[in-house]
């Protein structure tokens, strides 16, 4: 007898990547533009869609979020930044406040200055962060994404980072921009703060830390290194 019932897949799809990118346009008080840096974005994305993993964009206040490190040079930012769909996405970002965490498989921060405003403050990043991680997800960020992070705690009142081996914008890279006086703090001395042990690298160094299902990334240079570390374990989750 030949069965008609629907075979069960070998293995079970996996969830979307929920990309997180800064609402926030302004670098402080100097009224000069920012908000997410573009190849922090897309890098990491390459990394994902060439493994056939699925994302959503989402962002702190939702819809098109302003973008910073718009260098169509780079190819893979050209490559995307002249795809309509993936244009069409970014201009209508989730709002992070409306996303159901219990659908995706990680959460990844790109950085850019504006991260810096609206990241650490935002009760929604810590909450969908949480809830992901707490959940067996991978959490990931880049540059100065790793601001999403420094007020996450944990269900026992622990921050996230405390103990965690990680890597982050250094203090010496925002003193080289000349934005160590316009920045609200400062990022890795603030994650150090909170407990986190950062492993600093060379300015404009790739440099790129894994801790469990913690994924971090020091600079620009660092956002593909961070998007395949996030792949592999998403294929590959530990034991």
């Amino acid at each position: 007898m030949i069965s008609t019932a629907p075979s069960k897949p070998f293995f079970e799809p996996i969830r979307p990547v929920l990309m997180v990118l800064t609402s926030h346009g302004i670098k402080g008080a100097t009224g000069e533009a920012t908000g997410f840096y573009l190849g922090e974005l897309t890098h990491p994305l390459a990394e994902f869609e060439a493994a056939g993993i699925p994302f959503e964009l989402a962002s702190i206040q939702g819809g098109e979020p302003p973008v910073d490190g718009l260098d169509l040079d780079d190819a893979v930012n050209a490559r995307y930044w002249r795809d309509d769909a993936f244009r069409e996405a970014l201009r209508h970002t989730l709002r992070l406040g409306e996303v159901d965490p219990a659908r995706y498989s990680a959460i990844f921060f790109a950085g850019g200055h504006g991260a810096m405003w609206d990241f650490p403050t935002n009760d929604d990043v810590s909450r969908v962060t949480r809830e992901i991680y707490e959940s067996g997800g991978v959490v990931g960020a880049v540059c100065h994404g790793p601001a999403a992070l420094v007020n996450v705690t944990l269900g026992n009142g622990a921050y996230l980072v405390a103990g965690k081996n990680l890597s982050a914008f250094t203090d010496d890279e925002e003193r080289a921009v000349k934005l160590d006086e316009v920045v609200p703090f400062m990022l890795a001395s603030t994650l150090v703060l909170r407990g986190a042990y950062h492993h600093p690298a060379p300015d404009w160094t790739a440099k790129v830390v894994v801790d469990g299902r913690l994924v971090t990334g020091q600079n620009p240079q660092s956002a593909a290194g961070v998007g395949a570390a996030m792949r592999d374990l998403l294929l590959h989750p530990p034991a």
